[in-house]
């Protein structure tokens, strides 16, 4: 039989390799627990004598024995199953009610231009109107099957009046392209209509406020209930709280569908992320979920586009 020393080390190891099993990596161990383990390794203090004990004559002294230690088991540590994280779903907050009546071109044509007359003559949100250059209601076909909300217009749309022309718009348009579209054919909105004002600050941009976000979407609300896109994809954490109103991170949901009102959409980093971060597998990361919606919207898919931005063996 193992001596308590050798016992409680056993029992240590075995509770280390069940903890180790479940994923702890760390274990804490106070001052007195270490103190306790020294001194229960070292000798054991010798057994009370009686008076009669220590009066009898000694007996003859015998050759101490050798004594072999117990073998110390090696801990055998198992690799905690890797854990699989279910998608993020989130219930549709706007669900339709009724199909929405069906539209023959010249009606829908009139109701598009009607909507861009007011979007353009909107004043509801005073700061924005008091420093924006332009509205930029959106660019791209009425009819088109897939459509890319981003956030708010930066400096160069306000100027120019149309979405995505920045730098993180012509890397959008590569993306497009990529894809085998054109901005032509897909249809390219935001959540806010205006650029976010940025008093004391010459250059930059800011994230539209909550207010602001929801005075704005109805616009653009209104816009997806016209085109009535297959797919959606919304670019960006801002994007996905506006149509989901969720606030969610954009890592835990790109990549898993959605649903708004109906139609499929698709979460996925703002092409200005890219930009900030070149890594290649952040590129795969979105071109995963841009070849998932072209998987969607049924379109060929070739053998190059399956190995765009995956490591080369």
């Amino acid at each position: 039989m193992a001596d308590p020393y050798h016992q409680l080390l056993d029992a240590a190891i075995r509770d280390l390799e069940d903890q180790k099993a479940r994923g702890v990596r760390h274990v804490k161990v106070s001052g007195e627990v270490l103190s306790a383990l020294g001194r229960t390794a070292g000798p054991t203090p010798p057994a009370a004598t009686s008076v009669s004990a220590r009066t009898a004559p000694a007996a003859p002294a015998q050759a101490a024995q050798p004594v072999t230690p117990a073998p110390l088991r090696k801990p055998v540590f198992k690799r905690p199953a890797a854990v699989v994280q279910p998608p993020v779903a989130i219930a549709d907050p706007a669900p339709l009610t009724a199909p929405l009546p069906t539209l023959d071109p010249a009606a829908k044509a009139v109701a598009f231009a009607e909507l861009r007359e007011k979007v353009l003559a909107c004043i509801k949100c005073p700061n924005l109107v008091a420093s924006r250059k332009t509205v930029v209601v959106g660019v791209g076909n009425p009819d088109a099957s897939l459509m890319f909300v981003g956030e708010a217009p930066g400096a160069d749309e306000d100027e120019q009046g149309e979405p995505f022309v920045g730098k993180a718009g012509q890397l959008l348009t590569k993306i497009i392209e990529t894809m085998g579209l054109s901005r032509q054919q897909v249809y390219i909105g935001n959540i806010l209509k205006c650029r976010p004002d940025t008093p004391g600050q010459s250059a930059g941009n800011r994230k539209p406020t909550p207010e602001e976000m929801q005075t704005c979407i109805p616009w653009l609300h209104q816009q997806i209930d016209l085109i009535r896109p297959k797919v959606l994809v919304a670019l960006g954490a801002t994007a996905v709280e506006g149509l989901l109103g969720k606030t969610i991170g954009i890592t835990k949901l790109r990549g898993n569908w959605q649903t708004y009102r109906g139609i499929p959409l698709m979460p996925t980093y703002h092409p200005a992320y890219l930009l900030r971060n070149q890594a290649m597998s952040e590129k795969r990361k979105v071109w995963e979920d841009m070849l998932a919606v072209m998987d969607k919207l049924q379109m060929p898919i070739s053998a190059k586009q399956q190995g765009f931005f995956l490591p080369k063996g």
